[in-house]
């Protein structure tokens, strides 16, 4: 089962931050953009449209912006226990 929820981990001016996005992360460079979209650098897109522009990582340097990680959510399995 692929959600597309992810983990994205940064540093702003040094100060960790963490976000869930529910979107296709499929590169560093979208985690850097999406990262950039959270500290308020970039502008967040309309759902279902592309970005108006995409904040590189040399860009969100920049602001202060690093140790950009991410990661996929771990899937849920629920089930019942029986008493």
């Amino acid at each position: 089962m692929n959600n597309d929820l992810y983990i994205i981990e940064y540093k702003l001016h040094g100060e960790p931050k963490t976000f869930i996005i529910r979107t296709k992360i499929r590169s560093n460079s979208d985690a850097w953009h999406w990262a950039s979209c959270d500290a308020g650098v970039a502008p967040i897109p309309k759902p279902g449209r592309p970005p108006l522009k995409i904040v590189t990582k040399p860009q969100a340097e920049k602001y202060g912006l690093s140790d950009v990680k991410w990661r996929e959510t771990a899937t849920l399995v629920w089930t019942e226990v029986a008493p």
